[in-house]
């Protein structure tokens, strides 16, 4: 955080490369691909969370938001983990078809969700 005071570039500067929303419901996840001084891309994973306090014309709309950076040394030990937390889910829940999906589901008859990512 200090780095960005100093050379006078905070978070919304970075630029981005490549950017994608995915809405569920009262959330939005962002996911962008950034770029730092150095040229190397990470990325920054953003929930946006719609608040509504109070009704009517007292209504007051807020957004929480949370951030996670990831970057490319750790895309593959990531990537790893999130796969078998979401097999576990599954294994343990089964399949999970949000009323929010805009695309129907593919029929698939394996239970294994596989995340397949080259760096």
């Amino acid at each position: 955080m200090e780095d960005n005071r100093k050379s006078g570039m905070n978070e919304n500067e970075k630029e981005i490369v490549f950017s994608q929303a995915i809405k569920a419901g009262k959330r939005i996840y962002y996911i962008d691909v950034k770029k730092n001084r150095k040229e190397e891309m990470y990325l920054s994973i953003t929930e946006s969370k719609k608040i509504v306090s109070g009704e009517g014309e007292n209504a007051n709309v807020t957004f929480e938001k949370h951030k996670i950076f990831l970057y490319r040394e750790d895309f593959a030990k990531f990537a790893n983990s999130l796969n078998e937390a979401i097999n576990f889910v599954i294994a343990e829940q089964g399949e999970y078809k949000s009323p929010y999906d805009e695309q129907p589901e593919a029929e698939n008859d394996d239970k294994n969700l596989s995340i397949d990512i080259e760096f």
